[in-house]
């Protein structure tokens, strides 16, 4: 009864396959394989557009801090919510990437920005004023670190008011596949429709061992080549980028990913149901997601550990539940039979 984290969970067994696969004979390197080019028409389908440019990269934290290092120069501020992962879990890499641009944070419950102090937020930038860091970005995580999701129509409402003011906007999309099986959006919808300018696409949380993408849209694809640059210079430029591209194109064959992510979404609402039947348990945000937090009675977690399920206690006093493609009916059984002898 593993619930600590998606990334806990092994790679798909298709992914694997396509590993494999990939491993026979030569390809050209540093992307130019044929692998790359059919991850792209997958992507071309998924997104409904052929307007984009995308790097591949092995991990969340380097896609995230590459993404925002072309987006907001070393005298900018990027606007996100305090508990954004970029903020709570990253060690500075934004700001390192970026040569000094500064997280400015914002609050909102669930994680999500609040309405009101992004409108503040914006009309507050007076870039003649040489003693501010202005904003330049907006990071929207979706989904949340608190596993709410943010809509298309909410999502495209915070973007329409940031590019009004000048900022581009940035998407962290760890979990993004989850977000669009509990929001019923597309990828389109979710991503450049919604006036997202960059895009950074999580798989491994969906099934791969390693893969994250770094997807510019439109204007922002003038940065590619700078992109680039930056992600050889900081070494996540490896030769052998095919193994990338094949975990890519297995999850995308075939709506592969949203499938995953239907399941661990489907696990963590059981896992709620029997979570909140238990007397003094109670849900901590909403269940939107593949991510159950709840506040438990005490005692509860302790004896729940004792009977083999891992979690994690969270900060504010509730316990994370993760859900991951894996995670089968029959370990959610064994969840609830520990709690009815708890």
């Amino acid at each position: 009864m593993d619930f600590s984290s998606d990334t806990s969970a092994p790679a798909h067994p298709l992914v694997i396959e396509a590993i494999a696969a990939a491993n026979i004979g030569n390809a050209p390197s540093y992307g130019g394989d044929a692998i790359h080019l059919r991850v792209r028409k997958l992507l071309t389908d998924a997104l409904a557009t052929d307007d984009f440019d995308v790097w591949l990269c092995s991990s969340g934290t380097a896609s995230n801090a590459l993404a925002l290092s072309v987006m907001c120069p070393p005298t900018g501020a990027i606007l996100c919510h305090a508990e954004a992962h970029i903020e709570r879990d990253e060690r500075g890499a934004p700001e390192f990437f970026t040569g000094g641009g500064k997280l400015r944070l914002l609050p909102g419950d669930d994680a999500k920005i609040e309405a009101q102090a992004l409108r503040s937020a914006l009309a507050g930038i007076d870039r003649s004023f040489v003693h501010e860091t202005p904003a330049d970005v907006l990071s929207l995580t979706n989904l949340t670190e608190s596993g709410t999701a943010y809509s298309a129509a909410q999502i495209a409402e915070y973007a329409a008011r940031a590019q009004q003011a000048g900022l581009t906007v940035h998407l962290d999309g760890a979990r993004l596949a989850n977000a669009l099986v509990s929001t019923g959006a597309s990828l389109a919808e979710m991503s450049w429709k919604a006036g997202v300018d960059v895009l950074t696409l999580g798989l491994t949380k969906t099934g791969a061992i390693g893969c994250e993408m770094i997807i510019l849209f439109g204007e922002m694809r003038r940065k590619y080549a700078e992109l680039q640059a930056r992600a050889k210079r900081s070494g996540h430029m490896p030769a052998k980028m095919r193994f990338l591209a094949a975990q890519a194109e297995a999850l995308f064959e075939d709506d592969l990913w949203l499938q995953l992510a239907g399941q661990a979404n489907a696990r963590a609402s059981e896992l709620a149901a029997h979570l909140t039947a238990h007397p003094g348990a109670e849900l901590a945000y909403p269940v939107q997601g593949n991510e159950v937090f709840a506040v438990l009675p005490d005692g509860l977690a302790q004896r729940l550990d004792d009977n083999g399920a891992k979690f994690y206690p969270w900060p504010g006093g509730s316990h994370r539940f993760v859900c991951s493609w894996q995670t089968s009916s029959e370990q959610i059984k064994r969840f609830a039979s520990a709690l009815k002898t708890t």
